[in-house]
């Protein structure tokens, strides 16, 4: 099996949907459409949206569940950043949470308003130090963070800057054709 480093794997930053702080969940979607349209189609899509301060540094993260919760503010009273679903509850205790919260109602009709009024800021999550992993670092490093950390994707650094972001669904893809390679040989 090939040795990875974790610059092996990553997109680089220039490559991935970034808004700045004070963008609208509108413009974060819009940019998320527009790397996925012109990212490598032999690889997976883009599933997230990183957020820049003024100087154009990465800030934060938003992801497709982030921008859905942005959409419905009242989750904001059920659940904590790692969400309910992880504890084991039912449907059926579940659907009786978005009736009792009324979740969704009307949302869909005022979703336009909502998008365009709402501020990326105000909805991104903050990567913990456990998220940023060195470029040269190996892959194993790479992956006991995402496991540990149960993360989507890390971001890459290098010399202290960000330069790009490690995805689970890359790293996925480098097990698998390497698990597959043992068993063709």
């Amino acid at each position: 099996m090939k040795t990875y480093k974790v610059k092996d794997l990553m997109v680089p930053l220039s490559e991935y949907a970034m808004v700045p702080k004070d963008a609208s969940l509108y413009d974060a979607v819009l940019a998320l459409e527009k790397a996925q349209e012109d990212f490598d189609h032999t690889r997976y899509r883009h599933r997230a949206i990183l957020i820049a301060d003024e100087s154009g540094n990465v800030i934060g993260k938003m992801s497709q569940l982030d921008v859905l919760r942005a959409l419905e503010p009242k989750y904001g009273e059920l659940q904590d950043r790692h969400g309910l679903a992880r504890f084991g509850f039912t449907k059926k205790f579940m659907k009786s949470m978005l009736n009792h919260y009324h979740l969704w109602d009307g949302a869909l009709e005022d979703i336009c308003k909502k998008a365009a009024n709402a501020p990326v800021s105000q909805y991104m999550y903050t990567p913990s130090e456990g998220e940023y992993v060195d470029e040269e670092a190996g892959l194993d490093e790479a992956i006991h963070q995402l496991v540990l950390g149960h993360h989507q994707s890390l971001l890459v650094t290098q010399s202290g800057s960000i330069t790009g972001v490690l995805r689970l669904t890359d790293v996925f893809a480098a097990i698998f054709h390497s698990m597959k390679a043992c068993f063709i040989e």
